[in-house]
């Protein structure tokens, strides 16, 4: 009989010598933007009523919002909605019955981490040089 050499019980350091397919890579961006944008409603509804509320709440927020924490969080809640946006189409193409195969995942996948990376890159330059 063959001797079984795999590990039982996989450990941070086994997880970071593994190599991950490009869809897991892909994948697991796209579940971990959904549950920061879930957590982001929250903020995001309350600074539309801060700003909603008054004149005076208007400016709060927006002096907040210029802030180096305020810029990052904006660029954050940005960038996971254009991840989630991409994948997103990307798994509506997949169920389309769009790239199926392995090799048009991989392709897809690799599509989806190019286009997102341009679009945070864009997030990015927008926050810091539109201004608030």
């Amino acid at each position: 009989m063959k001797q079984d050499s795999r590990p039982i019980n996989v450990s941070v350091t086994d997880l970071a010598v593994f190599k991950w397919p490009i869809m897991a890579i892909a994948s697991i961006p796209h579940r971990v933007s959904g549950a920061l944008l879930f957590l982001g409603v929250g903020f995001m509804l309350f600074a539309l009523d801060m700003s909603l509320s008054s004149e005076a709440g208007f400016e709060t927020m927006k002096s907040l919002m210029a802030t180096p924490v305020g810029m990052f969080v904006t660029w954050g809640l940005l960038s996971c909605l254009a991840y989630h946006f991409v994948a997103g189409f990307k798994h509506l193409a997949m169920d389309m019955g769009i790239a199926e195969t392995l090799e048009g995942a991989q392709i897809a996948s690799a599509t989806t981490l190019f286009l997102s990376a341009i679009l945070i890159g864009l997030a990015a330059l927008w926050v810091i040089w539109g201004g608030f």
